[in-house]
């Protein structure tokens, strides 16, 4: 016994509801923002994250150029000669007699937020400082060489 079945026997009004309510159109839209509102505020809070470790990264790095320039030359660079010495020779203040004619960086990098390092040496020790994502002096979040994990 074959069982038939016929499209006639379906009311018209199920056939005829082929879409969406405005309502469940909206419910849908608020989870798809709740959702893109929390991933949004954890990417965005990484991404800060990852340039506060990029800059510590970088400073680190300075400070072993740093060691190189003194191993070489004799002296660490003084804050008048600033980082610039460490892409090309020191014209004022000691000069170093040994200096690489290439210098030890082609270029001085600049922190996560485009900003300028800035640079204290008495000739023995260093300080390099990143002013962090608020780039000002009085800064709470500045990065230094001194406070580095």
């Amino acid at each position: 016994m074959k069982i038939r079945r016929s499209w006639k026997k379906i009311p018209t009004t199920i056939l005829e509801n082929k879409g969406f309510t405005l309502i469940e159109m909206m419910i849908v839209v608020a989870i798809i923002a709740l959702v893109g509102g929390l991933v949004g505020t954890n990417v965005i809070k990484k991404f800060e994250e990852s340039k506060v470790i990029a800059t510590k990264i970088q400073i680190k790095q300075l400070g072993v150029i740093l060691d190189d320039f003194r191993r070489v030359c004799g002296y660490y660079p003084s804050t008048e000669q600033g980082l610039d010495s460490l892409a090309k020779a020191p014209t004022v203040g000691r000069l170093c007699k040994n200096y690489d004619p290439d210098g030890f960086v082609k270029k001085v990098p600049q922190d996560a937020w485009n900003n300028e390092f800035l640079y204290v040496s008495d000739g023995n020790k260093y300080t390099v400082t990143s002013l962090g994502p608020e780039g000002k002096e009085d800064s709470t979040k500045k990065i230094t060489s001194d406070n580095i994990d």
